[in-house]
């Protein structure tokens, strides 16, 4: 099964692959059809035709589009594919065991994903969808119905909770998201969620988002090894409140790529809650967290907060959250808090030396995790810094990022470890 998904995800690069080549300049007789067809489709032109709307197909930056803005139906079709080098673990270590073990050194496609993405019937019917063709799954499958200030949200997505996770795999500063995510995210929920932004623009610039969920993590149908019984829990709910104090707000996209003149801010809170055999999800679903055994239906109770903020101006990005996290279990009788923070900060540092090339970032994070806050030094550290360079933005970029881990648990004797991580991450 797996063989015949990577074999279809390797046509659907081909595809792209020739899409890209005859979008290039052809000799062609002007005024010809050929002429009109490459015109069409090839990127990047500035002039009036390049902006006809009535061109049903065309090939630009954001990938193969077809449809039109304001016509019955759009499509923005990509492919993207993360090529990663890891030395000498292949993901952040949360254990002893981890920082002990021996290098594993490794070369893989970290992530390959199918993604569309428009309206249907009319432009306030938007879909989403996205597929990973390295793992078989079914990521997103989403339908936006509404106007920008109340719209319904429908299907399997990342749930609308905190920021970090929230940013696209494509559009991260670093390789890979920090310690805390693993910990925090509820991840892709399957359910229905009311957003909307008032007062668009001025002070009072807000967005808010409210959602009921599954609680069972992604997956279109029910998790089949949970026992199907009354007592299989209870609904995941969602609130978050983000406010936009200086009028426009901060884009889910890390790196100030736009080189924002004026300040860009964002403040968020944000809760959740629900009952199911899971203490964590992620893009596998259902999950637990260290220390956690396989949940019976209905096991764990989970609430979660969070505090967050992000700001962007020419050329410095920064965004920071802190969480709390409580886990119950209704079988034991017994309660598990953790919190976890991180700060991230990047400047391209053209913008005070010219000297310096356009296309070079620097950032920086510093994360932790206490995994049971009842309990002293247990403390997970991450330190990291990571050097950008963008070919074309987001969709072709390279990145190296070194991290120093560190675990201070009382009966450790192993002192921090350092990561080392590079990534080719390109879209089309």
């Amino acid at each position: 099964m797996k063989t015949t998904l990577m074999w279809r995800g390797a046509q659907l690069l081909g595809c792209a692959f020739l899409i890209a080549q005859f979008s290039m300049p052809a000799a062609a007789e002007p005024g010809s059809a050929a002429a009109e067809v490459v015109a069409a489709l090839r990127p990047g032109d500035s002039g009036e035709d390049a902006k006809e709307p009535s061109r049903w197909l065309r090939y630009g930056s954001s990938g193969l589009q077809l449809g039109s803005q304001d016509g019955p139906f759009s499509a923005k079709v990509n492919v993207r594919s993360q090529l990663r080098f890891t030395s000498p673990f292949e993901s952040a270590p949360r254990k002893e065991s981890h920082l002990s073990q021996a290098d594993e050194s490794n070369l893989k496609f970290r992530r390959a994903r199918f993604k569309m993405e428009g309206h249907i019937a009319a432009p306030w019917i938007e879909y989403k969808y996205e597929h990973d063709l390295v793992g078989g799954n079914l990521l997103d499958l989403r339908f936006d119905v509404g106007p920008e200030w109340m719209k319904l949200l429908v299907g399997q997505w990342k749930a609308d909770y905190s920021r970090e996770r929230m940013d696209s795999s494509g559009k991260q500063q670093f390789v890979e998201r920090s310690i805390v995510n693993r910990e925090f995210t509820i991840d892709r929920q399957k359910g229905v969620e009311l957003v909307g932004r008032l007062a668009k623009g001025s002070v009072a610039d807000s967005q808010y988002f409210v959602g009921v969920f599954t609680g069972q993590g992604r997956g279109i149908f029910r998790d089949r090894r949970v026992p199907t019984n009354a007592a299989d829990g209870a609904p995941m709910w969602l609130a978050r409140y983000q406010w936009n104090p200086l009028g426009g707000g901060v884009s889910l996209s890390q790196s100030d790529l736009e080189r924002q003149k004026d300040p860009r801010l964002s403040l968020a809170v944000a809760t959740t809650g629900n009952r199911s055999s899971y203490t964590r999800f992620s893009s596998s679903g259902g999950g637990q967290m260290d220390g956690f055994q396989a949940g019976a239906p209905g096991q764990y109770s989970l609430r979660q907060y969070l505090t967050e903020a992000a700001y962007k101006q020419r050329g410095f990005s920064l965004q920071q959250e802190f969480h709390w996290k409580l886990v119950i279990d209704n079988v034991n009788s017994s309660e598990t808090h953790l919190r976890g923070s991180y700060v991230q900060a990047g400047y391209f540092f053209n913008e005070i030396y010219s000297k310096i090339p356009r296309q070079l970032e620097f950032a920086g994070r510093y994360a932790f995790v206490d995994p049971q806050t009842g309990r002293s030094n247990d403390l997970i550290h991450e330190t990291g810094v990571v050097a950008n360079w963008f070919f074309k933005g987001h969709a072709d970029k390279l990145s190296v990022d070194v991290s120093r881990y560190s675990l201070a648990a009382v009966d450790s004797n192993l002192g921090p470890r350092i990561g080392v991580r590079v990534q080719w991450d390109a879209s089309f």
